[in-house]
């Protein structure tokens, strides 16, 4: 091992380190409900332990200075090692046993997608929900953003991890230094955690159910405690509204909630970004409320087991509501089967998929301040053929955007689509329908979890071909990671000696 890369190792140690921390919790929390799997969590949580202990020590002489490139390999291969080691707690409690379904679940919480191939979650012990929980949570906020925080302990410069981290525009800072930022966020995402425990406690869940809850809808991931997810509380709408109120949040850039504790709520309203996100709730939110009340087939949506009253206003705005805001930003909860709503519905959710929620959020998704570029430089294109010789920028919040950062987004949004195609010819390449195909697709890289097909919201992904499950864990890895960090270690001139 060559002593600049040192480095590498000794931060893969620290995040083992870290998610065996997470796994000794929750074997605590299997002790405390004498669930029966206590020993293989903790088992697991010692070897991850261990393992990162000695990557640690026998790399403790490491540079003080992490390149770019070196913080690119950091976050790309540190996913992968965390869900490898996530994968622990599955296999040794045998919970789940096949090592392709126990990676896809793990990644599938780690990059906050929702995904299951589960076929029954109630049956689970209490620590393998809590742990299945956990992942989602560490993964909401970026695990690497969590050891920035604690990394000038080290003596380690943590900007280039940031960057790497959060490549998108819009990466506001709430203080000069990047380890005070991380810890601003965690305090934020970690406050929001416990606020909505509490209310949704209050509102009739078990603290169980609440605690987990609360951990999948902060990270916007969309893992639940109940086979028919946020169903199972249809006929309790305060606890539907509670989560929708948080994933709104959890889908809003975390720099604006620092803003609205610091009681400075007109950096909020003057965001163009929050303005848009918040009016495409609302009209999605209307066009969706508005099809599903003049159509029966609401009604009809039985999957979960639980009828609708058609005719209820409240309940048809309620459901179309939490299901665009659970799209949009990217959380995955349901609390109807849509793919039985009329078919503009199945399109127009689909189309949703493709959005995002906000820049600086834990949502995944192309983010809507890309999309907010996109727009104004498309009408900008068509003054320009009129008055090709005038100036006329992108602006966001009242300045100008660099040409740089236009084409960053051109090219993002470019990707974003060549990766959409490819992987739906992947899967279609392994034997899924075209409908299936395109809902996984979507659904992975925009780090979903519900699809179409027979991957919709009232199925799982335990009958999916083993290599279209890897092939789908590839795709949510550059989507949480936002494409460029992992693709471009797959390029020949990022390996090249500088």
């Amino acid at each position: 091992m060559k002593q600049d890369n040192k480095i590498i190792f000794h931060f893969f140690g620290l995040l083992l380190m870290f998610n065996g921390g997470f796994m000794l919790l929750a074997s605590l929390l299997s002790l405390v409900y004498k669930d029966g799997v206590t020993n293989p969590i903790l088992i697991s949580g010692i070897l991850t332990l261990l393992i990162g202990f000695l990557l640690m020590i026998s790399t403790k002489n490491h540079s003080q200075e992490m390149s770019k490139r070196q913080g690119y390999i950091v976050v790309a291969f540190g996913w992968i090692v965390m869900a490898l080691s996530g994968t622990l707690p599955y296999i040794l409690s045998g919970t789940i046993t096949n090592f392709t379904n126990a990676f896809f679940e793990t990644i599938s919480g780690y990059t906050t997608t929702g995904s299951t191939i589960l076929n029954d979650i109630e049956i689970l012990p209490e620590g393998i929900l809590f742990w299945r929980s956990l992942t989602h949570w560490i993964g909401g906020m970026g695990i690497i953003v969590l050891a920035i925080a604690i990394l000038p302990l080290l003596g380690i410069g943590g900007m280039q991890l940031f960057a790497a981290e959060a490549p998108g525009p819009g990466t506001d800072k709430l203080h000069p230094r990047i380890t005070d930022t991380a810890k601003r966020l965690w305090l934020i995402y970690f406050g929001y955690t416990a606020a909505e425990t509490l209310f949704l406690k209050l509102a009739g869940m078990s603290f169980f159910d609440a605690l987990n809850h609360s951990m999948s809808t902060l990270s916007t991931g969309g893992f639940s405690t109940k086979n028919a997810s946020l169903a199972h509380w249809n006929d309790t709408p305060l606890i539907q509204y509670i989560v929708v109120l948080f994933m709104f949040l959890a889908g809003t850039n975390f720099v604006l909630s620092y803003f609205g504790f610091k009681a400075n709520f007109s950096r909020i309203f003057k965001d163009e970004e929050f303005k848009l996100y918040a009016k495409f709730i609302l009209v999605f939110t209307i066009i969706t409320a508005t099809i599903i009340y003049y159509n029966s087939v609401f009604s009809s949506a039985s999957s979960f087991n639980h009828p609708l009253i058609f005719g209820e206003i409240e309940a048809t705005i309620r459901h179309a509501l939490f299901q665009v805001v659970a799209i949009v930003t990217t959380t995955g909860f349901v609390t109807a089967d849509f793919m039985v709503w009329p078919s503009f519905l199945v399109v127009f959710f689909f189309g949703l998929m493709f959005l995002g929620g906000s820049s600086g959020s834990t949502s995944g998704g192309v983010k809507v301040v890309r999309h907010l570029v996109l727009i104004r430089n498309g009408f900008l294109e068509f003054k320009r053929s009129i008055h090709p010789n005038a100036v006329l920028p992108v602006r966001y919040n009242s300045k100008t955007i660099s040409g740089d950062i236009v084409f960053n987004v051109l090219g993002f949004f470019m990707l974003y689509m060549l990766s959409f195609i490819v992987g739906a010819l992947g899967f279609a390449f392994v034997g899924l329908d075209f409908e299936s195909a395109i809902g996984v697709a979507a659904s992975s890289l925009g780090n979903v979890g519900p699809a179409l097909g027979e991957f919709g919201p009232a199925h799982n992904f335990y009958d999916m071909p083993q290599i279209g499950k890897w092939w789908a864990a590839f795709l949510m890895l550059i989507g949480r990671l936002e494409l460029f960090t992992v693709l471009i270690l797959l390029t020949p001139f990022f390996w090249r000696k500088s």
